[in-house]
């Protein structure tokens, strides 16, 4: 019933005021005066019954509260968009809807520059989001997908939703081109012993090839944990570390990178990316013409070579 005497905009309203934290650049950023959005932030302050934001020094910072609402707002502005964005039939060559998808940094170099390039194409008036995912986006992918068009994660790790595999990638391993304890080769002793680049390195946030590692009796030795793919490289070049990527990502690396790509001393399933998404979107006419698109461009990427994950020559 509090809900009846809102108004919609004050959900951009509280967007703007969130990602700003400054009513000034808030009011800039939705083009209205800034009398308007402070008095928006008064009708909010008395809603939640919270500040929201507090002033430390010469700059604004959010509560506690306003924390835990950055997610949850992002996710309704995209709720409401796509409920006023609904039409029956789709027509991409003129639209202007934004689409919104939950990618790993590998995925956005993998996948990212391809997709974009299509839409662009296809769609030129739309636009792509690309919001990197959490921990806790893929382990409460069933809500946090109802304001998103997708996930973008491999399979193993969400569940009892619908899915779209997009292409197939293979774990490799990269140590120092001049790492004087791994030869041409490595074992799995060696992979108990040598210190480790993990990602993530959580009980419920690890990659597929560290959960198989553990099926060997394996357990990596973390001695830098990072949350994203990208920087693995760099952390393992001049020091002792291992550290598990993907093909597609170690096919980008050159001599000067200081690294090299040792073949895995077991057998390390393939990686299957795939597209997540809500069931609530099943019948969207946008929503099915993006996933169409998806499957395009991922079908369409090189395929790789089974030992050490690059391009694989025609």
């Amino acid at each position: 019933m509090r809900l009846v005497n809102l108004d919609l905009n004050l959900l951009l309203s509280l967007r703007a005021l969130l990602t700003e934290r400054n009513v000034t650049r808030a009011a800039a950023a939705l083009g209205l005066s800034q009398p308007a959005v402070s008095a928006a932030l008064a009708r909010l302050r008395r809603h939640f019954g919270d500040e929201l934001l507090t002033r430390i020094g010469n700059h604004y910072e959010l509560t506690p509260l306003a924390v835990r609402l950055v997610d949850r707002t992002e996710n309704a502005v995209a709720g409401v968009e796509r409920v006023f964005s609904a039409a029956p039939d789709f027509d991409p060559a003129a639209t202007t809807r934004e689409f919104t998808l939950l990618v790993s940094d590998y995925a956005t170099a993998v996948l990212g520059p391809p997709l974009a390039a299509a839409l662009a194409e296809r769609a030129p008036e739309a636009r792509l989001r690309l919001r990197p995912h959490t921990p806790e986006d893929v382990s409460g992918a069933d809500e946090r997908l109802r304001g998103v068009d997708g996930l973008l994660i491999p399979h193993g790790f969400v569940d009892d939703l619908p899915y779209l595999d997009l292409y197939e990638d293979r774990w490799v391993l990269l140590v120092a081109r001049d790492n004087p304890r791994v030869g041409a080769t490595v074992t799995l002793d060696d992979l108990a012993t040598l210190p480790w680049v993990t990602i993530y390195h959580r009980p419920t946030a690890f990659t597929a090839a560290a959960q198989q590692l553990r099926a060997h009796g394996i357990e990596p030795h973390p001695q830098v944990v990072v949350e994203s793919f990208l920087p693995v490289p760099e952390l393992v070049a001049g020091t002792d570390r291992v550290g598990l990527l993907q093909g597609r990502l170690a096919a980008r690396l050159r001599p000067e990178d200081g690294v090299r790509v040792v073949p895995c001393p077991f057998d390390a399933a393939p990686l299957v990316e795939a597209m997540w998404w809500h069931p609530m979107y099943d019948g969207d006419p946008a929503h099915r013409w993006l996933r169409a698109l998806l499957a395009e461009v991922g079908a369409a990427l090189p395929t790789i070579a089974a030992v050490d994950g690059g391009p694989q020559a025609e």
